[in-house]
């Protein structure tokens, strides 16, 4: 697969799938360097999110549209720790001013994909079955049978909606870092992903299991979790884009 080479010089390693794990490991490495402003970092970007989710109708597409932003200021937050800078709280917002239009681009294309994705689905599924009972209200029983009956659209719609997000990983990096217009992003950014998709297989199942683990005391391990995962997309971006600067090495304190 050839992709046309942007204005800057622009690399894809095939790193092997061992790799993705260690994404995670060495997102810890920066977060550690760092970790109460690195999870209040998180905190901020999820309570902003779940404040915009408050809004009537615009609050839901704002939150979707604005996610490629917020992951290129933490991108960009872990490049300035990485020269040896200090991280602020106020560093949540570099990603507004760095190709805000591009970033807010590749959030549009994000949402648009998905709410095909959901559209396509429903028309798949069919009309929800009509209570039991005759009524006009469904019962508890009835959303449990038409929760069963339409498993596969669930499922199906989780599963497309994460290839979605693992395509376009890499684009908010690629955008903060290398000036790219959205499109051309995009275009690299799923081509890295079918390139690397081992190693993307192996994070995902690696994150997963990060997750489980993280919620069995209260959810307490979130507080740490949440920031790898934003820390790792940073840090698999130059596994496979930046030639010799793999993932677990140790940043500047």
């Amino acid at each position: 697969m050839s992709v046309e080479a942007p204005a800057s010089p622009i690399r894809v390693a095939d790193v092997r799938a061992g790799n993705g794990p260690r994404w995670i490991t060495g997102a810890f490495r920066v977060y550690r360097a760092q970790p109460l402003v690195w999870s209040a970092l998180s905190l901020g970007w999820i309570v902003m999110s779940f404040g915009l989710l408050l809004v009537p109708i615009i609050g839901g597409i704002a939150v979707n549209v604005l996610q490629p932003v917020f992951f290129a200021s933490f991108a960009l937050a872990a490049r300035k720790q990485m020269k040896g800078e200090r991280v602020e709280m106020g560093d949540i917002f570099l990603g507004f001013r760095t190709n805000l239009r591009a970033l807010i681009n590749v959030g549009m294309v994000e949402l648009g994909i998905a709410f095909v994705v959901v559209i396509g689905l429903t028309l798949l599924a069919g009309p929800p079955a009509a209570p039991v009972d005759g009524g006009t209200t469904p019962s508890a029983q009835d959303i449990a049978r038409m929760i069963e009956d339409k498993g596969w659209y669930l499922f199906s719609a989780l599963l497309l909606i994460v290839l979605v997000k693992g395509a376009l990983w890499f684009a908010p990096a690629l955008i903060a870092f290398h000036g790219l217009s959205a499109m051309h992003a995009i275009r690299w950014s799923v081509y890295a992903a079918l390139s690397n998709a081992g190693a993307m297989l192996a994070y995902l199942l690696a994150l997963a299991l990060a997750y489980l683990v993280a919620a069995l005391p209260w959810g307490l391990g979130f507080v740490i979790v949440l920031p790898l995962m934003v820390l790792s997309t940073f840090t698999a971006y130059r596994d496979v884009f930046e030639a010799g600067a793999p993932a677990q090495s140790t940043p500047a304190t």
